[in-house]
């Protein structure tokens, strides 16, 4: 079923769970689809005019239509009630611990990803609206702190290792943006003044994907899915997951220099 759906490769340990729940909803509404046009073929025949030449302002005394609702609403319920809330609450409310995750902050803005990473201290730090520069500092992060010196900023490039949680903190400078990664099966509105955690499990390096689908060129996406303005369409951004050892040697070879004038260091890929 998911192969005729054409759902995107899946590469994170919660898009089973999307994924099943997307069947689901796609099989009731298959059953719905055939159901209701075979009624409607029935109806055309069981009272077309050559029959049914005077009108019968009785109507049917049949129920089976009723009972065909009602059975409709119950197998809604069941996808809500049994399925739905409780995945939904599973990915909003029961976050992984922060000493055990990746943490990252993506700040989305008229048409950029921005992305924060804590550095080697693994706090972030400070950011302050007077030193935001749209070249050289986007975040306004004042490197002149101790906690912000050395923190790793990059531009449409997100970094995670695999096989472990990763909790963004998503928020917007300007509009409304969509935060979307199609293989994490990880979409969340960015809204500005507002931070919203999104957490995932990558399970599928960058490197064993283009392996799996044959193409060596391949990436995973950072969309954004909320139209946010006439440069929508190029608001994109890449995301690479590592191995462990991969992701420890990139934290290592981006870290800003401490021994030089640190309060313009950024890293851009």
């Amino acid at each position: 079923m998911k192969e005729l759906l054409g759902l995107p490769f899946l590469a994170s340990a919660n898009g089973g769970e999307v994924d099943r729940l997307i069947v689901w909803v796609h099989w009731l509404m298959a059953v719905l689809f055939i159901g209701w046009s075979l009624f409607f073929i029935y109806m055309l025949i069981r009272f077309r005019r050559s029959r049914n030449a005077k009108a019968n302002y009785h109507g049917l005394k049949s129920h089976a239509s009723s009972y065909a609702e009602v059975a409709v609403a119950i197998a809604e319920v069941i996808l809500l009630v049994g399925f739905s809330i409780p995945f939904w609450s599973q990915r909003v409310d029961a976050l992984p611990s922060r000493t055990e995750a990746v943490v990252v902050r993506v700040v989305a803005e008229q048409f950029a990803w921005n992305i924060h990473y804590p550095g080697a201290d693994g706090r972030f730090g400070p950011t302050r609206l007077e030193l935001v520069d749209a070249t050289t500092n986007p975040l306004g992060l004042d490197r002149s702190d101790p906690m912000g010196q050395d923190d790793i900023v990059t531009l449409n490039q997100l970094h995670l290792p695999v096989n472990q949680p990763v909790i963004v903190e998503l928020a917007s400078k300007d509009v409304i943006h969509s935060f979307m990664l199609n293989e994490m099966r990880v979409k969340q509105d960015a809204l500005p003044g507002i931070v919203i955690p999104v957490w995932f499990t990558p399970s599928v390096t960058t490197a064993d994907m283009r392996q799996a689908i044959g193409n060596d060129k391949a990436n995973y996406e950072i969309a954004c899915a909320q139209l946010c303005g006439i440069g929508h369409a190029r608001m994109r951004g890449f995301l690479t997951i590592h191995t462990q050892e991969e992701f420890a040697q990139w934290l290592a070879d981006n870290a800003p220099s401490t021994d030089s004038d640190s309060a313009s260091d950024s890293f851009w890929e």
